[in-house]
């Protein structure tokens, strides 16, 4: 199969080219325009007890006042506010107040209550119009709050910033779009300069990077027609995801396609049929890879997570088209570009290395499979244990921005001069849900009961009543912020002491940021428990499908299991350990499974791939094992390390999410290529011998037609 579309691309390549830029071209004009989302709560289901907190909110409290900005108010010198720094306060808000700014319903002036009992800190609160929340000119209203009200202050002695959901929704915008070209300058460079060393030419080295724009463009514009289709929603985090996934998985196919392209070429074959010979070698490996990849990312559909279920079809979709892509614009510009441009200004391209490494490596693995597959399944073993040691946080805010941001700062500010959790409290809601009165003589009771709740700082001793007197809002503050660990852990027991506390015939819901926190962390368990088994399976029956064995696969998935338990344990060492953050981002073990478990397995199917292909030569388990390693270890190794410095740039970003994404990937990418792929699953596969090709014929010669003439020169060297 693959070998005649190696053929027909080659005889239609200048067509092939032509239709790729007329799809791009048009996908992307056509493609309608999407907007992120950064408000937790949209991501999860209608059922979770957070969310009906909300409805329940709007339907019976719509005009109920909830800050959007909050306004801090301190003194430049760091002293106490003086009466005169309140006339001042005054002031900007009543400047503020008076410009109308677009969007902003009311800025409630500072009062004794919203003054830090030390009376270092004011606040003043800011509605803005939330039905607005996922446009820009919700951002722009925090814009404007921050830049007017900074002139307005000017003269004074006051420090003025603005924070809250808004002003984090502007910072979260201006950084996201940091992140995504800092990712892509660094991907770019890397990608360029390693594949130019190691063909040593300048045009190669460029090839990639033009060719991944293509599908980049492609794939932007299928993304925005389905996730318009289906309205799904857009994760902040999916772009910079996304360029990473097209350019690293692109590259790594363009490699798998140069690697056999130069030895066909080397073998003796002319630039055509080195093309064509290319595709039929590598493009089930590819086709394979890019499966496993497509399916992990796929399953995302049936988390409870919005978030992965709007990211889940964007990246499927991405690795699709870097696919086909791959398999048909690759080879047609390889077969118009004649080799020697290709690799200018190289001159030795067509020279066989002496004494290479991977012959060195080749050799140990065939000779002592048994060491092998003990030292680096240990090292797997070890740094798995490390994982349990793993501690999930929430706190998206501080993790996905710079702490020198803005709303940041504000945030950390109003922890110190106020109650963590008084800039964000929880609602708890006491409803009759039919529409019949409820007993307010119940309600003092009922509310000192929440009281009483471990990590509650206070019920606000008047409670909200509905119009129609069937619901009340208790307004509770929590001792520590609403992301953090300890705020999730009292509303599973404010949830606990609600329910139970509720009078006969009236049902409590809690709502409130900390509690769509406990809801994202009951979904994400539901998750585990669904998404990794199901898209474990579905790799599985990619992998026995390409290999025709039902051993093999399972021995792989294995060493992709290990490899992810050993990134997680690693991570968890940098940062926890090492270094000082109090958890690591809850999402963070679902990325770590899908890219490790997805683009780890390309690389296991490469080598796994090459091993079949040496056992069906009519070579030995131990032969197959060492040629395997001596031919397509350079290209497994140059693959890792550029995907693995691809995903490393994240760290350039200068949050804590990316920083932990980043070094996860990176070090789940090496695990993968330069432990399992390199070493244990070679080194497995010679234990077993003939089993792992059971009950397939991997093991038998193959004398095929696809088979004659093809076969590559003994050596295949360094890079």
């Amino acid at each position: 199969m693959f070998h005649r579309l190696g053929h027909f691309v080659v005889k239609r390549a200048w067509w092939v080219i032509i239709a790729w830029v007329i799809a791009s071209i048009g996908l992307a004009a056509f493609a309608p325009k999407m907007s992120a989302s950064t408000d937790e709560s949209e991501f999860l289901p209608k059922h979770y007890e957070s969310i009906r907190a909300s409805v329940l909110q709007e339907e019976k409290f719509p005009a109920e006042f909830s800050p959007a900005a909050i306004l801090l108010f301190e003194r430049t010198d760091g002293g106490a506010l003086t009466d005169t720094d309140k006339a001042d306060m005054a002031k900007v808000v009543k400047g503020l107040t008076d410009e109308h700014i677009p969007l902003v319903e009311q800025v409630i002036p500072p009062s004794p209550q919203s003054t830090s009992k030390d009376g270092h800190y004011a606040m003043s609160m800011v509605s803005i119009d939330k039905t607005k929340m996922q446009t820009d000119e919700y951002s722009d209203a925090a814009k404007k709050l921050r830049d007017d009200g900074k002139k307005l202050a000017e003269g004074t002695a006051l420090k003025y910033q603005v924070g809250g959901q808004a002003a984090m929704a502007l910072d979260q915008k201006e950084s996201s779009s940091a992140t995504d070209a800092i990712t892509m300058v660094a991907t770019v460079v890397l990608i360029v300069v390693i594949v130019g060393v190691i063909f040593r030419g300048i045009l190669v080295g460029w090839l990639p990077v033009l060719l991944s724009l293509f599908p980049m463009i492609a794939a932007s514009g299928l993304i925005a027609f389905v996730t318009k289709l289906f309205d799904l929603k857009s994760s902040p985090i999916a772009s910079a995801i996304q360029i990473v996934v097209i350019l690293g998985v692109g590259t790594d196919y363009f490699l798998f396609l140069m690697f056999r392209y130069r030895e066909r070429l080397r073998a003796g074959d002319d630039r055509k049929s080195a093309v064509a010979n290319g595709v039929g070698r590598v493009g089930e490996a590819i086709a394979s890879a890019a499966g496993a990849v497509t399916v992990a990312f796929a399953v995302l559909l049936l988390s409870e997570l919005g978030m992965f279920t709007a990211l889940g079809p964007a990246l499927a979709i991405s690795v699709i088209v870097t696919a086909l892509a791959s398999l048909t614009l690759t080879p047609a510009l390889l077969a118009v570009i004649p080799a020697k441009a290709t690799f200018w200004p190289g001159r030795k391209w067509m020279e066989e290395p002496k004494g290479a490494r991977f012959h060195k490596l080749g050799n140990t693995v065939g000779r002592r499979p048994g060491l092998i597959a003990v030292v680096s399944g240990g090292l797997l073993v070890i740094l798995s244990l490390a994982g349990l040691g793993y501690q999930g946080t929430f706190d998206m805010a501080k993790s996905m921005m710079p702490k020198d941001k803005e709303s940041m700062v504000v945030m950390d500010s109003l922890s110190k001069g106020f109650s963590a959790g008084a800039a964000d409290p929880t609602h708890v809601f006491l409803t009759t849900g039919g529409g019949g009165k409820l007993d307010t003589g119940a309600l003092d009771g009922f509310g000192a009961k929440l009281g009483q709740v471990p990590g509650v700082a206070g019920v606000a001793p008047e409670q909200k009543i509905s119009q129609d007197g069937s619901t009340a809002d208790f307004t509770v503050t929590l001792k520590d912020a609403a992301a953090s660990n300890a705020a999730i852990d009292a509303v599973t027991d404010l949830r606990s002491t609600a329910h139970s506390a509720a009078p006969g015939g009236t049902e409590a819901v809690v709502g409130g940021t900390s509690s769509v926190y406990k809801d994202i962390n009951l979904a994400m368990t539901h998750d585990y428990k669904l998404v990794f088994p199901v898209a474990g399976l579905l790799i599985l029956l990619i992998l026995g499908l390409q290999l025709r064995s039902v051993v093999a696969p399972w021995y792989l998935m294995a060493s992709v299991g290990l490899g992810f338990a050993a990134t997680l344990g690693a991570t968890t060492v940098a940062f926890l350990k090492i270094g000082t953050e109090p958890g690591l981002m809850f999402m963070l073990p679902i990325f770590i499974y899908l890219f490790v478990v997805a683009i780890g397995t390309d690389y296991n199917i490469l080598i796994i791939a090459r091993l079949r292909e040496e056992a069906r030569e009519g070579r030995s388990p131990r032969e197959a094992a060492r040629e395997a390693v001596r031919h397509a270890g350079p290209t497994v190794a140059a693959a890792g390390f550029i995907l693995a410095a691809s995903f490393a740039t994240f760290m350039l970003a200068g949050n804590v999410l990316f920083a932990e994404l980043g070094f996860a990937l990176a070090i789940g990418i090496v695990l993968a290529a330069f432990v399992m792929a390199m070493f244990f699953t070679p080194a497995i596969t010679a234990l077993l011998g003939k089993k792992a090709w059971w009950p397939g014929h991997g093991a038998m010669p193959d004398h095929g037609p696809e088979a004659v003439g093809e076969r590559e020169p003994e050596p295949a060297g360094r890079f």
